[in-house]
């Protein structure tokens, strides 16, 4: 198992942690703050021990970590972990962005169903599977996503499950949601948003999701 301590601090941006196992190029480490791709939200980049990182993976509790070269150093190595946060802080608050919308889409259209997503760090999306065009809806859902955000609402995070290690998120008075991505502290880290509908084929919404 790896110790996920952008779990515990996904504000942390250097890591010194210990080498448990390596196969060629691919290694694993005792903890991490390097989050591998999950929900649909991209893995961060950066380096391990001076190498760059350029595949992550999550199987089971484990974290797997590609590099881009075949490493010099052996299980038990200390080595520095790096990760971008430029670019961690974007997909941080794109995912959440994202699960505020969702929740404001599933409390406006019960029966709504989620059909995946995506988090980069230029824009998140949403795909839903839904009848009707969603354009009339957008702009009071952007409406009522930045009236939380405005609000400056602390985002509250833990465990319903630590073996399993089923992970949530809270805002008092709006949602309750299982997440085991990363997350701002507060809402207002969002800034502006802005939703794009796009439609992808008969049946199917995506809602595109920007902040400025």
């Amino acid at each position: 198992m790896t110790v996920k301590q952008f779990w515990i601090d996904p504000y942390q941006t250097e890591l010194t942690t210990t080498i448990t196992h390596i196969d060629g190029n691919q290694i694993q480490l005792a903890e991490t703050i390097f989050y591998a791709e999950s929900g649909g939200q991209e893995s961060d980049a950066g380096s391990i021990g001076g190498y760059e990182v350029i595949k992550a993976e999550k199987t089971g509790k484990s974290i797997f970590y590609t590099l881009a070269a075949d490493p010099d150093f052996n299980v038990g190595k200390s080595v520095l972990v790096k990760i971008d946060w430029p670019r961690r802080y974007s997909l941080m608050r794109l995912h959440f962005a994202a699960e505020v919308v969702l929740e404001l889409f599933y409390k406006a259209l019960p029966n709504l169903e989620k059909m995946g997503a995506h988090i980069s760090e230029t824009k998140s999306r949403i795909d839903f599977e839904w009848p009707e065009s969603i354009s009339s809806m957008l702009p009071d859902i952007q409406a009522q996503a930045q009236l939380l955000i405005d609000a400056d609402l602390p985002v509250e995070k833990g465990f319903s499950d630590e073996q399993a290690e089923r992970r949530y998120w809270k805002l008092d008075g709006f949602a309750q949601v299982p997440c085991g991505g990363t997350h701002v502290k507060s809402t207002i880290e969002l800034g502006s948003i802005k939703l794009k509908r796009k439609n992808v084929g008969k049946g199917k919404e995506r809602v595109e999701i920007y902040l400025v």
